[in-house]
């Protein structure tokens, strides 16, 4: 299929923000919203997009979006979730952060924290964070995966046990509407659920693009999660579910 210039621009706004609505691109490119719906439908039939009520997400899968296409998707939000997030985090703490783009904007905004213990399957999260001279960093071993700097496997998992963590960070790939985070990779779902198994508290940052995909493992249940950070009320029956479990709920608008 070609793609129209304004398909490749509304496909182009989707990466950047995981959502599209009918609504927006209409007043966006000055056309019907029957023009908008019909550019949906064809993005959707080629595989690009998947449509939804009112709009269209990233089409997805059983294999997660590219890295580099992941930084730039919702980095605002991201950004907004991160600041939060770290504000929550206490000078003087031990702190796991694992893989994701999510972790790694939080990573960002502890530039200025001190004293902090940061032990880390993520390279990229590493590199940040050495600008912070008062935080020591430690570096979880393993095998690493060369497309987003990941370090998983057997090493990693046996690493993150000789720890006991004041506060894990995570992210997901996904999260449904039951309550469960979802990710792709199996060996990163083990070391996700060590992180958790040695964390005093678990702090979950994921942008609200995270409620419109899927993904076929399973990390655990926001019921296991403290505080869930993210940028948009929370969709369905999850706040009351979330109220249920006691699971705080950030909403970083």
């Amino acid at each position: 299929m070609s793609l129209s210039f304004r398909q490749s621009d509304i496909l182009e706004i989707a990466k950047q923000k995981g959502r599209v609505s009918v609504e927006d691109l209409a007043d966006r490119f000055n056309v019907t919203v029957q023009t908008i719906r019909r550019d949906l439908s064809e993005l959707s039939d080629s595989g690009k997009l998947e449509r939804v009520h009112g709009g269209a997400v990233l089409r997805s899968g059983v294999s997660n979006i590219g890295y580099e296409d992941r930084r730039g998707l919702n980095e605002e939000a991201k950004t907004r979730i991160a600041k939060r997030c770290a504000a929550d985090i206490p000078d003087g703490a031990s702190v796991f952060m694992n893989i994701g783009t999510s972790t790694e904007a939080v990573a960002r905004q502890l530039q200025a924290h001190k004293d902090l213990m940061v032990v880390t399957n993520n390279m990229n999260v590493a590199n940040i964070l050495v600008a912070n001279p008062r935080c020591e960093i430690v570096v979880a071993g393993g095998v690493l995966r060369r497309s987003d700097g990941g370090l998983i496997g057997n090493l990693t998992v046996s690493t993150i046990r000789q720890f006991k963590f004041d506060f894990a960070i995570i992210g997901c790939s996904a999260l449904d509407t039951e309550g469960d985070l979802l990710d792709f990779d199996f060996q990163e779902v083990n070391v996700s659920q060590t992180i958790l198994s040695q964390a005093r508290q678990a702090f979950l940052v994921a942008d609200s693009s995270k409620f419109h995909r899927t993904a076929p493992a399973r990390i655990t249940s926001l019921s296991k999660i403290h505080t869930f950070y993210t940028d948009a009320p929370l969709p369905g029956d999850l706040v009351n579910h979330c109220r249920d479990w006691k699971t705080r709920i950030v909403v970083c608008s």
